[in-house]
């Protein structure tokens, strides 16, 4: 069973929810994220989403494409990164999935990407800009390789391409909260719920919700309805603001804000 599927039947098994936390790998540096995703995992978050630094940010707020441009300068490679993952993978429970562009994928070519994906030992993909109509090959190798590959739902997006997308989904469904790019906001939009309430009347699959979570208080209005609340810009910006002061400093007030994030799960 793919790790994905563990740690969410682990999690629905007990009636708990779970915190995402999103990333940039390599910055402030590549060893640095092993130990921020080291934290993820002793926190008990059962998925994390690593994203691999893109020039042309596809829904990224101005905090993760700092953090996108800050790692590129530092010519941040994927082998690096899947290297990275594959030197601490034995180390971490918790499922690790690539949140990239398809541009990345295409350029190394799908089969060798997700040969190579699978060998470090992620479990899942999440490749925005790649429409389900054009997804059935990678799906396809996805699949073949054990890896999950997970679509978005946007507000926007009409109930039967929501089905669709849905239904093309593996692992879980990635619930946007909100239209624009990612960034802090101040409230959860009243709508979502609602949406919510409509995904589960078309997939058993787990319902994940990012874009503008950034509190506790509302990690705990997103998981009343979703199985889990991913949360990245929140925390890519204390990344952001800490680099100078060394990893030790920003490892640990990372360490502390997830803790402060987790406050929001039940029980």
């Amino acid at each position: 069973m793919n790790r994905i599927d563990q740690m969410f039947q682990q999690l629905r098994s007990t009636g708990g929810k779970g915190l995402m936390p999103y990333i940039t790998a390599g910055d402030p540096d590549l060893a640095t994220t092993g130990r921020l995703l080291s934290v993820f995992d002793a926190a008990g978050c059962p998925v994390c989403e690593l994203g691999f630094p893109f020039s042309d940010p596809i829904a990224d707020g101005p905090v993760i494409q700092d953090s996108m441009t800050w790692a590129l300068a530092r010519h941040v490679r994927p082998k690096d990164i899947l290297e990275m993952v594959q030197n601490h993978r034995a180390q971490w429970k918790m499922a690790v999935v690539a949140m990239l562009s398809y541009s990345i994928v295409h350029r190394l070519g799908p089969a060798a990407f997700i040969g190579q994906a699978a060998q470090a030992g992620m479990d899942g993909l999440i490749i925005p800009d790649l429409p389900i109509e054009e997804a059935d090959a990678l799906r396809g190798q996805a699949r073949d390789a054990g890896l999950a590959c997970s679509f978005l739902v946007a507000p926007g997006t009409a109930p039967a391409r929501a089905r669709q997308i849905a239904q093309a989904s593996t692992g879980f469904v990635y619930v946007l909260a909100r239209a624009g790019v990612t960034g802090e906001r101040s409230e959860i939009p009243a709508e979502l719920t609602q949406r919510l309430a409509d995904l589960r009347q078309v997939t058993d699959l787990p319902l994940v919700v990012g874009f503008g979570v950034s509190t506790a208080d509302q990690v705990r209005q997103v998981v009343a309805q979703a199985d889990a609340a991913i949360v990245g810009s929140a925390i890519v910006r204390r990344i952001v603001d800490l680099r100078q002061q060394g990893a030790e400093v920003l490892v640990e007030q990372v360490r502390r804000l997830v803790v402060d994030l987790k406050g929001g799960l039940p029980g």
